[in-house]
This record gives C-alpha cells, sequence and structure tokens, in this order.
C-alpha cells in the first residue's frame, strides 16, 4: 500500500482514468494462471494492441513462453512465438512484478476435492499472491467458474485485510467467468462474448473497459450475478447431456438409433438444441462446476434434485460402456473381459484436443482394468501420460503405434473419443469387436457401421 486507504482518487475518477488509458491501450493485462484459459487470453489482448505481463509459478511454461514454444496441443508454436514477437508479452515467475500490472486476471483451477466440494486452494493462494503486492488503483478479476459469492466471501476479504486498501475505494473487483472451448475453430477468446459483474459502477466500468477492446461485453449487475452466469451455462449442459443419454437407453430397447434420431430433431429451427450421448464427461467445466451449485445450495438450504440427478446419470456412463464391452465379447467373441486385450481409442476429453482432465475414458481404463483385462490406448494427441499425480490410472502409459499388425492384436477396441486423425476404417478392419460410443464409425466410415456395437 502506497498510500492511506479512502485518500485517493474517487471510484469514478479510478473509472475514467481506465477508461482512456484502456482505449489508449496503455493498460498493462496481468494475467495470472497460463493454462488453457490464460494462455490464449494473453495471446487476445497482445492481438489488440496491449502489453500482457503474463505470471505463472511454473517454470517450464515460463521457459517455454519465453523460447517461442507451445506446451499446450491446439496452440501452435507459432502463435506462442508471435506472442512474443510483439516486444508487448512479459513472461515472468517473479510475482513483484504484479505490481507493474493495471488489471489482474485470475485464471487458475477450481477442482473439486475428494468430498465432491468445491477446492478454492488456487483461488485463494493466487489472491494471497496478488495481496502482497496490490496496490491502490488495480482491478483484480476472477475468471474460474466457481459458486455465487466467492469473490465477495473469499478474494475481497483477502485483498482488504492484508492490505488495509478498500475494495470499491482504493482498488476494484470483478468477475468475469472464462469461457474457452478447447480446439474450438468457430469460436476464440476475442469472438465470444465475455460477461462481466462488479458490485459498484465505477468498479463495473473499469471492468467493462478492460474486456470492451478484446470482444463484445455483456455486464451484469453485480459479482454474484456474474458467477452465476457460467454455472448455469454448464448446468444446462450437463442436464442436456444426461438427458440425451438417457434417451439413448429407453431408444435403443425399441432398436431406435439415438443419433440418427437427433440429427433428425435438430433440423428443427426452433426450439431444439442437439446433444450427444457418450461414455461420460470430461474436462474442467461440465464435469464439475455443477457440483459448485450445489454445494453452495445446500449451505442456503435449498436443494438442487435434478442438477444431482443429471450427475448421478452421467457418472454412471463408463461403467455402462464396461458392460457393453463384457457382453459384446461374451456374445460375439466367446470371451470373458478377464485376460481380453483391449485398445482404448482416444485418452482426451473431447475430439481433437490434448486435455484429459476429468476424461470419461480415466474411467473406463480403471474399470476394465478392474475386472481383469489388459488395456493400452491410442491418441494421437496425447503420445505419453506423465506421472504427476494427476492420472494415476493411466501414469507411465504410451499411445500405441498405430499399424495393422499393432491393431490386430487386439481383441476389442472402445472408442472413447472421436479424434478426425483417426482412421476408423482401418480400426474396425483390423479388430474384431469394436464398441463405438461416439458413432464415430457410423458418421466417418459407415461401411463398416454392422462390425460395430455402439454405446
Amino acid at each position: 500500500m502506497t498510500r492511506p486507504p479512502g485518500t485517493g482518487p474517487t471510484p469514478e475518477a479510478m473509472a475514467e482514468a481506465f477508461e482512456a488509458r484502456a482505449g489508449s491501450r496503455e493498460l498493462v493485462i496481468g494475467i495470472l494462471g497460463l493454462g488453457y484459459v490464460g494462455l490464449p487470453l494473453a495471446e487476445g489482448f497482445l492481438g489488440k494492441g496491449f502489453h500482457v505481463l503474463a505470471y505463472d509459478p511454473d517454470a517450464a511454461k515460463i521457459e517455454a513462453l519465453n523460447a517461442g514454444r507451445s506446451y499446450i496441443k491446439h496452440i501452435s508454436d507459432a502463435r506462442v512465438a508471435a506472442m512474443g514477437g510483439t516486444g508487448r508479452l512479459e513472461a515472468t515467475t517473479d510475482e513483484a512484478r504484479l505490481a507493474a500490472a493495471d488489471a489482474l486476471l485470475m485464471c487458475v483451477p477450481t477442482p473439486l476435492n475428494v468430498h465432491r466440494e468445491p477446492d478454492l486452494t488456487y483461488v485463494a493462494d493466487c489472491a494471497k499472491t496478488i495481496a502482497r503486492h496490490l496496490r491502490p488503483g488495480q482491478l483484480v478479476v476472477l475468471e474460474s467458474t466457481t459458486y455465487p459469492g466467492t469473490s465477495e466471501e473469499l478474494i475481497r476479504p483477502i485483498l482488504e485485510e492484508a492490505t488495509g486498501l478498500k475494495s470499491g475505494v482504493d482498488f476494484a473487483i470483478a468477475y468475469s467467468p472464462e469461457r474457452e472451448d478447447p480446439g474450438n475453430i468457430d469460436f476464440g477468446t476475442t469472438s465470444i462474448p465475455k460477461v462481466v459483474g462488479a458490485d459498484t459502477e465505477a468498479e463495473r466500468r473499469m471492468a467493462v473497459a478492460v474486456y470492451s477492446p478484446l470482444t463484445q461485453v455483456v455486464p451484469v449487475s453485480d459479482l454474484k450475478t456474474a458467477e452465476a452466469v457460467k454455472l448455469t451455462e454448464n448446468i444446462f449442459r450437463l442436464v442436456n447431456i444426461a438427458l440425451v443419454n438417457e434417451l439413448k437407453i429407453v431408444f435403443e430397447s425399441m432398436g431406435i438409433d439415438i443419433w440418427e434420431v437427433v440429427d433428425a430433431a435438430k433440423t428443427k429451427p426452433f426450439g431444439y438444441m442437439p446433444f450427444y450421448p457418450g461414455p461420460g464427461l470430461g474436462g474442467h467445466c461440465i464435469a464439475i462446476d455443477p457440483f459448485y451449485l450445489t454445494w453452495k445450495a445446500r449451505a442456503h438450504g435449498e436443494a438442487t434434485r435434478f442438477i444431482e440427478l443429471a450427475g448421478d446419470v452421467v457418472a454412471a456412463l463408463p461403467r455402462r460402456v464396461v458392460e457393453a464391452v463384457s457382453e459384446a465379447l461374451s456374445s460375439r467373441l466367446g470371451k470373458a473381459v478377464n485376460g481380453a486385450r483391449i485398445l482404448v481409442v482416444g485418452l482426451a476429453y473431447k475430439k481433437n484436443v490434448d486435455d484429459m482432465r476429468e476424461s470419461p475414458s480415466l474411467h473406463v481404463i480403471r474399470l476394465l482394468r478392474e475386472r481383469g483385462a489388459k488395456v493400452d490406448y491410442y491418441d494421437p494427441h496425447i503420445p505419453a501420460v506423465h506421472d504427476n499425480g494427476e492420472h494415476p490410472e493411466v501414469a507411465g502409459m504410451t499411445s500405441i503405434a498405430w499399424d495393422e499388425a499393432a491393431l490386430s492384436a487386439y481383441d476389442c477396441a472402445v472408442i472413447a473419443t472421436d479424434h478426425d486423425a483417426v482412421d476408423y476404417a482401418a480400426l474396425t478392419k483390423a479388430v474384431p469387436l469394436v464398441i463405438d460410443t461416439r458413432n464415430a464409425v457410423g458418421r466417418l466410415a459407415p461401411d463398416f457401421v454392422d462390425l460395430v456395437r455402439k454405446a
């Protein structure tokens, strides 16, 4: 702190100065956490002419950025090199440099703990890092998905108690939920609207000023409302994915193909949005975020039965896949799962990315191994899995070679992720049994669809 709280410019004057400096690209944008959200965000601000201070305690990431190398599959080395080539990127592990930034955007993980309750350790630690260097006039924005009340109940007290400064008077707090969709070639950081919420008009103006040059901004009335927006988006997806998976089971019993049903239904130009079944949910958002709200709702004495039911439906999907494998091995090949050689195709949680956070493939592999299967994987985007403690099911595994000889050694293949780079026709020719959880063969190799068991 460089002056007593409340003795500097008024909040309105701070907002006016922020707006002017944003318009002239004089603001320094600090980004804390350079993962799937923070790195594209840094790229977006650099592309709009801002100076970016990119902070991460992971020295390997900073070294890669400064060398022009990417550590995220869907972001190329060329893009990272271009970021450094602007001359406006400072990538550092030195937290003291945060004092030089005007806006501090927090892009850190918000996982669940072993009890499926919110784990805000990363958020709290990030806020404490900021508090050690917070100065009057700065804007602090949380982008991580969380429950309504996090900014007000966790971040604000950390910043105020450590510095003696007062939010809304000496510095500003806002919330703007990330909306990254890794691997989506149609929408990126600068083409996806940003929701922005703050508890005072001046703080909201400061946040809008930061994001407006980046993309379309959607202001909302306060922090809690903005925090609720992202949860609503992800809960909507969770519920509809659970619904379509339940419909799949019902229609399957009637001899009806759910993928054909959905493809026909989506031709309706209003009142319907397509969702597709699969082996489960993965990624940071849909598999985790809805349970932030269920936890917070309990604190307010409210039940979230609909959300929890949807969670139960999708949580059971990997086990249903394994049951389908067991039944198909027995009925088609006369074999048991125990001792069978099984190839899981796709380790990432979604197609065409290298992100395997919460991937249903991990659960499928674990369940198959528990039944005695010998399991390998193939994923063109994940050649090896390093033992970092996050994915014990696959730690140390490497993707198999993709050739006819290697494939023909397996009794069964489970298509868990429908990467475009996989030759599904070759897979169905080489492996006697294919369990297709994504309709990848039906869409890309229709001549071989009769050889495949959809699951």
